[in-house]
């Protein structure tokens, strides 16, 4: 995983994710729901939120459960000023790469929405994580699964290599327990292939990689999504969020 170029590319998206993110902020909003229904302690005093970007759950997690304490981390420094008017009164940001900084110990909540994809060893974190949580503390995140954007990386051959439900649950097993594990397929449409590609851009989730357009590659991929993705004269973008609640065994 290339950590500068993801970064590189949420970066130039920043003026433009939390408008396009629709889905991601779909998400956001399920997952907070989700805590509020399974935390036992509703209003947890420390909190951390990594790969927190423009800060669409970050708002969330202090309306909703108003922690004392919430540090932000994303990788990208850019995403400070995006949640500059969230700093102070309890709530700091850091910049850095999550599955290598270190995070306060007896933390009672970390959580994260849509970032755990990009991460090299997420199994690592899981321990990492859960030597930052107090006793009674819960690990909560949502990530995608195996169909998210199959329409990019058929026609492509680029794209991440998301782990399946099942297997998340299996990596945190042994440090968790499962307090709530779901999934869902949500598929976004559009007019054409193009705007597919620039809904892609303006998120900034094109930062796996290495595809390079020629004009003849470009009008090849446009002809083929037509044709294979085409749905109530409507072109398709499948998303498949994972949402998991842990508690520390």
């Amino acid at each position: 995983m290339n950590k500068q170029l993801i970064a590189h590319r949420f970066s130039k998206a920043t003026d433009t994710y939390t408008r396009e993110a629709v889905v991601q902020q779909k998400i956001a909003g399920k997952m907070i729901q989700l805590l509020h229904r399974h935390l036992p302690n509703r209003h947890p005093k420390r909190v951390i939120e990594f790969g927190c970007g423009t800060g669409i759950y970050s708002r969330l997690i202090l309306q909703t459960l108003q922690p004392e304490q919430l540090l932000l981390n994303d990788i990208c420094s850019e995403m400070k000023h995006c949640c500059s008017d969230l700093l102070g009164h309890g709530v700091s940001f850091v910049e850095g790469d999550a599955e290598v900084l270190p995070f306060p110990k007896e933390t009672e909540l970390i959580t994260s929405c849509s970032t755990l994809q990009w991460f090299d060893t997420p199994d690592v974190f899981f321990r990492r994580c859960n030597e930052s949580l107090s006793a009674s503390g819960y690990f909560a995140f949502t990530t995608f699964g195996q169909e998210n954007m199959r329409e990019i990386k058929e026609l492509t051959s680029n794209g991440l290599s998301y782990r399946s439900l099942n297997e998340l649950k299996t990596s945190l097993s042994p440090l968790y327990d499962i307090v709530h594990a779901e999934e869902e397929i949500v598929p976004m449409h559009f007019d054409t292939p193009m705007q597919v590609l620039y809904h892609l851009k303006q998120t900034g989730v094109t930062g796996t990689g290495g595809h390079t357009w020629t004009k003849q590659s470009l009008n090849e991929f446009c002809q083929q999504y037509v044709s294979r993705f085409t749905h109530n004269e409507a072109v398709t973008l499948t998303y498949h969020p994972i949402y998991i609640i842990a508690k520390k065994k």
